[in-house]
């Protein structure tokens, strides 16, 4: 029998599977990294809540149908979202940059963001390549940018953010959640709210590190799913 639980990455807003390709090389045991509609190979698609959490299910059955869920920004929403219907399924959970109510200060934000990527000629995408390639390291920026950055589906993501009640899931959810943030990450602002509605929550804050804490400080963020996922099958 393994020592370590399957894990299932669930990306953030715009980018897809392509951007877990550090934690795939760090992980030791079974691993998936599923692209949410309207991202990577489904780019076209409405995203909505109901059909991310069908593809996250749909991952878990493939690393033998119960998992580590970890999920970043958009992709730690919808992880919560799987684990309260899902809670069979998930074993345990990691949310990383997702402490923080979608309320409509922040979605209004993101849609003001869209209309400023709209206006360029390519949709915001070279710059958005630009920027992935300060902010990330190359393992990660390249296969990120070679798979599509999706900021044609903000509105959608939006809508379906309108109707998330994160809180209300975690406290559906019966299994370990770590929350992991970034000390620098403004999607923490929310983390004690988010910890006190867990079941059973523990928070990790990792120094020096920002949003895109699990694409930047990619050892750090594999040794808490490591140690989530061991801890679970040893205990």
């Amino acid at each position: 029998m393994s020592d370590v639980l399957p894990v299932v990455f669930v990306h953030g807003i715009r980018l897809s599977g392509a951007c877990w390709q550090q934690q795939k090389r760090l992980a030791r045991g079974r691993v998936a990294a599923p692209d949410l509609p309207g991202h990577g190979t489904r780019r076209g698609e409405r995203f909505t809540l109901d059909g991310a959490v069908d593809a996250v299910a749909e991952a878990i059955d493939e690393v033998g149908g119960r998992a580590v869920l970890v999920g970043h920004s958009l992709g730690g929403y919808v992880s919560i979202a799987t684990a309260a219907r899902h809670p069979e399924r998930v074993v345990s959970l990691v949310g990383a940059g997702c402490s923080l109510q979608p309320s409509s200060v922040l979605r209004g934000g993101f849609r003001f963001a869209r209309r400023g990527l709209a206006t360029a000629v390519d949709d915001g995408a070279s710059f958005s390549a630009w920027l992935l390639r300060r902010v990330l390291p190359a393992e990660v920026a390249e296969p990120v940018i070679a798979a599509g950055i999706a900021s044609e589906v903000i509105p959608d993501v939006m809508e379906a953010a309108a109707g998330m009640d994160p809180l209300a899931d975690l406290a559906r959810y019966p299994g370990r959640v770590l929350l992991l943030n970034g000390r620098h990450d403004h999607f923490r602002l929310g983390e004690r709210r988010f910890l006190a509605a867990c079941q059973d929550g523990a928070l990790q804050i990792v120094p020096g590190a920002g949003h895109y804490l699990p694409l930047t400080h990619g050892e750090s963020c594999a040794r808490a799913v490591d140690g989530v996922a061991t801890a679970l099958v040893s205990g």
